[in-house]
């Protein structure tokens, strides 16, 4: 039970420092507690390492950023299915065969010369995994989305994203009720290639704004 005097101190703004310092001990890479719990589940019988790596694989090949890289490569290579993207994304993504409570509700924003936006939850970490996978780590630290809030400029330099003052960031609060995709640029040179070709260059941080120029290739 939580002393009296402290409820009574007890000051909303502290709320992050508090959590921080009260999980201090706890070790930040989940990992090997993961580990350690599977292998005892499964020694238990309560746990069938086949249904877990079945479910790894629905997770990869029928969730996750490659339906996102879809829906991007296909608005890149048709933009009539590009307007309607940006009109309804969800919509749009039925189109793509994809439907999931993971994703819809869905807007979509778009990247252009003159603008870059940013997707972060700005309450928990809600996040179309549908479309984009694993959320990353930054997502779950409420000290971290508040920072892409407040200095979003300063977050995506430390991504690796300088942006000169003629470039406007908007930064988007992803909710429950309505998450976000962001629709980037086109990288140039790719004018004839196809639609895998395009989405195997679009990653999960291009969709949420840590990204802005794809390189052309990739390390396999």
């Amino acid at each position: 039970m939580i002393p009296k005097a402290t409820m009574k101190s007890y000051d909303p703004d502290d709320a992050p420092a508090l959590h921080t310092a009260a999980h201090a001990h706890v070790r930040s890479d989940p990992a090997p507690r993961v580990r350690a719990l599977e292998s005892l589940l499964v020694e238990k019988g309560l746990l069938d390492p086949e249904a877990i790596e079945a479910r790894l694989e629905v997770f990869r090949d029928e969730m996750g950023p490659k339906h996102g890289a879809r829906a991007v490569a296909r608005a890149w290579a048709d933009p009539a299915f590009r307007d309607r993207l940006l009109a309804d994304a969800t919509a749009a993504m039925k189109e793509l065969g994809i439907e999931s409570w993971a994703i819809a509700p869905l807007k979509a924003v778009e990247n252009t010369a003159e603008t870059h936006n940013l997707v972060v939850c700005t309450l928990c970490s809600c996040y179309p995994r549908g479309l984009l996978g694993l959320q990353p780590s930054w997502y779950k630290k409420a000290a971290d989305r508040a920072l892409a809030v407040r200095e979003p400029r300063a977050v995506l330099a430390e991504f690796g994203v300088a942006l000169g003052p003629e470039v406007a960031v908007k930064v988007w609060g992803s909710t429950a009720e309505l998450r976000d995709l962001i629709l980037l640029q086109r990288p140039a040179g790719t004018e004839d290639w196809d639609e895998a070709a395009l989405a195997a260059l679009v990653t999960r941080n291009s969709m949420i704004g840590t990204e802005r120029d794809l390189p052309t290739w990739r390390e396999g």
